[in-house]
């Protein structure tokens, strides 16, 4: 004990010393939450919408007022050419184009129906759906009310109605910051843990001191635990001024137990720095360290369901994200501080990282070579 205790004592120093090192520390966090989270907004809140009206009719009026009193839909303009609409559409200028046909009204006097055209921009498959979707609510609240108008109904109600009452649970704001902010928070301390633990062990190989260190009577586990230990402690506090600032810029609301989430984040922290020290065992450079790491963190966030949910990935995806320890992080983060989920609640979680902790961590106490 009394050895690993001088290994954290040289480690502490190095990274006072160390004057690229604790920026990275101190600010690396900051940006990330009060950039990132607003950044990293799926959200559509200002949809480019142009009108093609060729009937210029009361009706069409009504219709176009409809899109426009929608804070989702910003009018780009109206014109009467569907050429100059889709040249919008297709150098980005636009989301979608409205093309309302000549006798729309007449047709729904007469006739009682009529057609419109919607042009949708759908490079972004899923934001096209939402667009979709929004529209059509527009359109049939328009039709409801068109035929309320013309039935000389000042409210009109179908004989049966189903009344939906709707409750959000968990983000009852449906505030997107708050469903980020979790997320963001989990990419902060793998940052820190997997790319700060792996170049500075390949730092000392750099520099030569390495070789100092194993001609020393050092065991291999406690070499690798001096070097885990700081950088665990230092990523738990970023945690804490992480959950700080979401706090304070974004009311991020904390439903769950602080000393829960702070439990799991430790066991998550022995997988992820595990995994950074078996990167540096395998590396010779710094350089070498940040490609790897760059790679496995990569693929670790994207398929860790920050941005889109894992349920919807291929099978196959999620069989391989049963090895992603972001994952699992990502999921206790938001189940603990939006749902207040307790430890019985996550014992998936916890086995599964416990599984991972003990196998990096003992891969990399077995790669660790004392002798060339």
């Amino acid at each position: 004990m009394k050895t690993i205790l001088y290994i954290l004592k040289k480690e502490f120093r190095q990274i006072f010393r160390n004057k690229t090192m604790l920026p990275m520390i101190i600010v690396v966090p900051l940006v990330q939450m009060l950039v990132l989270v607003f950044a990293a907004n799926l959200n559509l809140r200002k949809i480019d919408v142009v009108v093609v009206d060729h009937d210029l009719s009361e009706a069409s009026r009504q219709l176009v007022g409809k899109f426009d009193g929608i804070p989702f839909f910003n009018l780009k303009g109206a014109n009467f050419s569907i050429e100059s609409a889709e040249e919008k559409l297709e150098a980005g200028k636009a989301e979608m184009a409205m093309v309302i046909p000549p006798n729309f009204e007449r047709k729904l006097i007469r006739e009682n129906h009529s057609s419109l055209q919607l042009l949708i921009n759908a490079i972004d498959g899923n934001s096209a759906q939402l667009i979709y979707a929004y529209s059509q609510a527009i359109i049939s609240g328009f039709n409801k009310t068109l035929v309320a108008d013309w039935k000389g109904i000042a409210e009109f109600s179908p004989p049966v109605s189903v009344d939906i009452a709707e409750n959000y649970w968990f983000n009852k704001e449906l505030d997107y910051k708050w469903y980020m902010a979790p997320g963001i928070l989990a990419i902060l301390v793998t940052v820190i843990g997997m790319f700060l633990s792996g170049m500075n062990l390949v730092r000392e190989k750099e520099m030569g001191t390495i070789e100092q260190l194993n001609v020393t009577p050092i065991k291999k586990y406690q070499f690798i635990l001096g070097k885990l230990i700081p950088f665990w402690v230092i990523a738990l506090l970023d945690l804490a001024l992480g959950l700080f600032i979401a706090k304070l810029a974004f009311n991020l609301p904390i439903v769950g137990s602080l000393w829960l989430l702070f439990g799991f984040a430790g066991l998550y922290l022995v997988s992820v720095l595990g995994l950074g020290l078996l990167i540096s065992t395998l590396s010779n450079t710094q350089q070498q360290v940040m490609y790897v790491s760059f790679f496995f963190m990569m693929l670790f966030i994207l398929m860790g369901g920050i941005f889109t949910p894992v349920e919807s990935m291929p099978s196959w995806a999620q069989e391989v994200d049963r090895v992603n320890p972001i994952y699992y992080f990502m999921r206790i983060m938001r189940m603990v501080v939006l749902k207040g989920s307790g430890f019985f609640d996550l014992l998936e979680e916890f086995f599964s990282l416990l599984a991972l902790g003990i196998l990096f961590i003992g891969l990399a106490i077995w790669r660790y070579r004392k002798t060339a």
